[in-house]
């Protein structure tokens, strides 16, 4: 054989197998079995394949063809279409793909924070039923794994599917979207598909393209340094000097490790230890500003019930983090303060008699402890033992705190850059991919990672809305955003909150148009940014959807909301929008949490009154009133107003203008 011929034949083999290799027709992860196509309007299916190959779709009776373009890309257009299915996807090219179990019914996009990422799992205690006995088929769910990246725009999500709302899927699915996808489902009977793309402690500004920040040219000139790798490398080389400075990464040496007995064993004699309530904070209980590692320990009895048999501990919230140890034996850890510690004990760990329950806890920042009213007690064959009332405690560990050269306070403190956090980090990674996909609207729950920014975060929040409406290309679809519920410890008296302040940010955007919110201001705990009740959000989404997207006839979808005010002498009165069949002073015969200010602005209480469906609001001490503010606290313990259908009144503040 000639070498020329040799050679032309090895190129062959090498073109044709490369052909091969490239010639598969590719989908986005979103277009796959189970997922929920969005009804009446044309629906967009794109993929990737050889530069001219031919890719045909059967779908729901009709055929379409197109042809991968030069960039082997390729897009589809396919009918309006009714709800129904399930339904049978064939799409042909080199390859034959087929999409199994496809429903068309009514899509949405849901994002935010750790509270829209909140699972079912995490609620199961609260809601057995229907984690235990709901059964929803025609309910999907596709959640978004995390992924960040500031430097370009994604064309796909990491690995994903979609999910039916049955049996243990359920446990997976977010609480919020959950009960929102729920009570859609059992009114309308319309399969709902659910696209959950969320981060827990992130800001609004990581969802946003970098086409939203036209009008910020700080965050502009930052989108251009996390591009730029130069100036990353010299970042990254100051971060480690500073870290090379910090004596605080001298390694600590753990004394419950190094002890001739640990700690954790049962055999060990706690002798010096103090005695510690629980729960509680250690700063409140004698150890100031200490970040560092500190061991709780316990000694309880348990009866012969208990034993031999699968029990579980609640130890409630622990900031930071935990290990947990009973007689010795790891039963179970937590690395940071938000998730509750539900730890199963095996069978034969508990012992009849004296059992010891050793905590090992570690903060790093702030008040450390056991978050106060929250559930501390060991389950086991239907009996209870209250964990509550006095531990003992030694320190193992005092962190040092951050001193270095030519740093003066926090805010020098150099911090890793992290992706997810940065602006753009997550539109491109998680939304961006997704801007295809024909839906029926958005859900919103964000903003506690902002709250230390609240104004700024109204015009953020307009701008994301018009972003996101812009690159789905679908005119304004409905946006309904979920305003922060109440959160950490009451004030007495009338003060600023940046709470009520990115709440009423969340308020006004109900002036951009098919905007909703579904308010939030009961539904908190004061100690924790994470409430459980995720059903009433759910729902109260559930009804704005029913109002913006289905267009349902006389509903009460929303609380009362703040209209207009007029003076009147030395009274402001009150209009509201939403209020129902009436307003109404819930659980008590008066109106709570109104305050008033004249020009001083001087806010103090105030009395008010429902009067012909409107609020009058006064004060004998301020003659002449031109603020008022409703429910303006971080947590504004027994605000009551209603409309009669149950549904709360947006906190608010108005001034005479």
């Amino acid at each position: 054989m000639h070498l020329g011929y040799k050679t032309t034949l090895l190129s062959l083999i090498l073109f044709f197998s490369t052909f091969l290799v490239y010639a598969d027709i590719r989908l986005p992860q979103l277009i796959s079995d189970h997922m929920v196509l969005q009804r009446n309007t044309k629906l967009k299916i794109w993929g990737w394949g050889s530069i001219g190959e031919k890719i045909s779709i059967s779908f729901n009776g009709k055929s379409y063809n197109t042809t991968a373009g030069k960039d082997s890309k390729w897009l589809i257009m396919l009918a309006e279409m009714k709800a129904g299915g399930p339904y049978k996807m064939v799409l042909k090219g080199e390859n034959l793909i087929v999409i199994n179990d496809v429903l068309i019914g009514d899509v949405w996009f849901c994002s935010g924070q750790s509270n829209m990422v909140l699972t079912m799992e995490r609620l199961k205690e609260k809601y057995p039923s229907e984690v235990s006995n709901d059964n929803f088929s025609e309910i999907r769910n596709f959640f978004i794994p995390t992924n960040s990246d500031f430097t370009k725009v994604h064309e796909n999500h990491l690995s994903a599917k979609w999910k039916q709302a049955v049996g243990e899927n359920i446990l997976g699915m977010g609480g919020v979207t959950y009960f929102f996808a729920k009570k859609l489902y059992q009114k309308y009977k319309i399969p709902i598909g659910i696209i959950n793309a969320s981060v827990g402690g992130v800001p609004i500004e990581a969802w946003m393209s970098e086409e939203a920040f036209k009008d910020y040219p700080a965050i502009m000139q930052e989108i251009k340094n996390l591009k730029d790798t130069v100036y990353i490398s010299n970042f990254n080389k100051l971060l480690m000097q500073q870290d090379l400075n910090n004596p605080a990464r001298i390694i600590q040496v753990d004394k419950g490790l190094t002890d001739t007995v640990k700690w954790i064993d049962p055999n060990f004699k706690p002798i010096g230890w103090r005695q510690f309530w629980m729960p509680g904070y250690w700063a409140d209980q004698g150890v100031k500003g200490l970040n560092g590692t500190i061991y709780f320990r316990k000694e309880i009895d348990i009866p012969a019930s208990m034993i031999n048999t699968p029990a579980k501990l609640f130890l409630g919230c622990i900031v930071d983090a935990d290990s947990t140890f009973i007689n010795g034996e790891f039963v179970g850890n937590t690395t940071y303060q938000y998730p509750p510690r539900r730890y199963i004990i095996k069978p034969g760990i508990l012992k009849p008699g004296k059992n010891i329950i050793v905590i090992k806890v570690v903060n790093n920042s702030g008040k450390g402890g056991f978050v106060p009213d929250k559930n501390y007690v060991l389950n086991a064959n239907g009996e209870s033992i209250d964990l509550r009332g006095d531990w003992m405690y030694q320190i193992a560990i005092v962190q040092q705190n951050f001193i270095s050269a030519g740093v003066q306070n926090e805010i020098n403190h150099l911090r890793p850059i992290i992706a997810q956090n940065a602006p753009t980090g997550l539109f491109n990674t998680m939304t961006a991919p997704a801007t295809n996909y024909a839906i029926n609207g958005f859900l919103w729950y964000q903003g506690e990672t902002n709250s230390g920014r609240p104004k700024e975060y109204a015009k953020l929040l307009n701008d994301l809305i018009e972003d996101w409406r812009m690159k789905w290309g679908q005119g304004n679809l409905p946006f309904v955003i979920v305003q922060l519920p109440n959160f950490m410890e009451v004030n007495y008296l009338p003060s600023e909150s940046n709470w009520a302040q990115l709440r009423q940010s969340q308020l006004d955007a109900l002036t951009i148009p098919s905007t909703g919110l579904a308010v939030g201001i009961d539904v908190g705990e004061w100690n924790d940014i994470h409430p459980l009740n995720k059903k009433d959000i759910g729902e109260r989404l559930a009804l704005w959807a029913e109002h913006l997207a289905f267009g349902t006839k006389n509903l009460v979808y929303s609380g009362p909301i703040y209209h207009s005010l007029a003076i009147e002498q030395n009274k402001i009165r009150l209009k509201f929008t939403n209020t129902g069949s009436g307003l109404i002073s819930k659980n008590s015969d008066e109106l709570h949490h109104f305050a008033i200010a004249g020009a001083d602005k001087n806010f103090i209480w105030a009395k008010a009154k429902i009067d012909n469906n409107e609020v009058i609001v006064w004060s004998d001490s301020i003659a002449k009133p031109i603020y008022v503010r409703y429910a303006w606290a971080d947590n504004p313990e027994g605000a009551n107003l209603y409309n009669r259908e149950g549904l709360p009144a947006s906190p608010f503040e108005a001034f005479l203008k």
